[in-house]
């Protein structure tokens, strides 16, 4: 069923164009590997990317990618079904990650972010294998800033994600082109078009990832005496003031006048 084309998905696509543009995130004859996990994020993300393809003054060529980590009760036919349905060209690739979890996970890690980096290394590798140059994951502006604030909370860094990066092996250019886009856009879009979502399916995840939740829910509890708060937080990460932090190694990057 195609997407249905009223303003709220124009709005989608234009946050989504507006981030393409900002942080040159496609170029001509980019093939992009999207990653679909079965949730709504995904998804939404693959619809939008197809949208903006068709009037794009460039090329460029999508694949969905799923990665079926073994979970049981995960269903990968089911997003395949969808995919299929909708016309996309989609690939699976199946591991053992629960079995491999409980053998690699280092004691008092998460299991979350150990079993992203299983998935991560995957993607990387059907991508390798697809002819795919970028691989456009779903994170959105919420997903940002729940980033940005675990980090200070927790690791004591002030470190977020980048819409836009080159990963650690120097192959694979990473994509996040729902960075402007809030969660609540795109329950709204998945809702209102009855996308089918396929959940994660892992018995671990409730457990694990609480400290995402206590932040998810500390800046819903913000926005009731802070309506723009998100605004604020996801702006603040691209206006960065290097002298007025308290790491040494940005002095070197000041000019002898002290101004910045």
């Amino acid at each position: 069923m195609p997407v249905i084309q009223d303003n709220r998905f124009k709005r989608l696509k234009k946050k989504v164009g507006q981030a393409i543009g900002q942080f040159g995130m496609i170029e001509e004859g980019d093939r992009i590997a999207v990653a679909v996990s079965g949730g709504k994020d995904s998804l939404t993300l693959l619809h939008i990317l197809a949208a903006l393809q068709r009037r794009a003054p460039i090329s460029y060529q999508l694949v969905a990618v799923t990665v079926d980590p073994g979970f049981e009760g995960f269903d990968s036919n089911a997003i395949r079904s969808y995919l299929e349905q909708e016309g996309f060209e989609h690939h699976v690739e199946y591991s053992d990650a629960a079995a491999i979890i409980e053998e690699k996970r280092r004691p008092g890690s998460s299991y979350c972010a150990f079993c992203a980096r299983l998935r991560r290394g995957a993607l990387y590798t059907m991508a390798d294998q697809l002819g795919c140059n970028k691989l456009a994951l779903g994170h959105h502006l919420d997903d940002f800033i729940e980033t940005l604030l675990l980090n200070q909370f927790f690791v004591g860094s002030l470190k977020g994600m980048s819409p836009k990066l080159v990963a650690d092996n120097g192959r694979h250019t990473v994509i996040r082109p729902l960075v402007f886009v809030e969660e609540s856009e795109i329950i709204a879009f998945a809702e209102g078009n009855q996308i089918p979502t396929v959940g994660c399916s892992c018995a671990f995840a409730a457990c694990f990832d609480l400290n995402r939740q206590r932040m998810k829910q500390l800046v819903n509890r913000l926005q009731q005496e802070i309506p723009d708060i998100r605004r604020s937080l996801i702006g603040a990460m691209g206006n960065i003031e290097p002298r007025h932090l308290l790491d040494p190694k940005f002095n070197a990057l000041l000019p002898q006048d002290g101004k910045s």
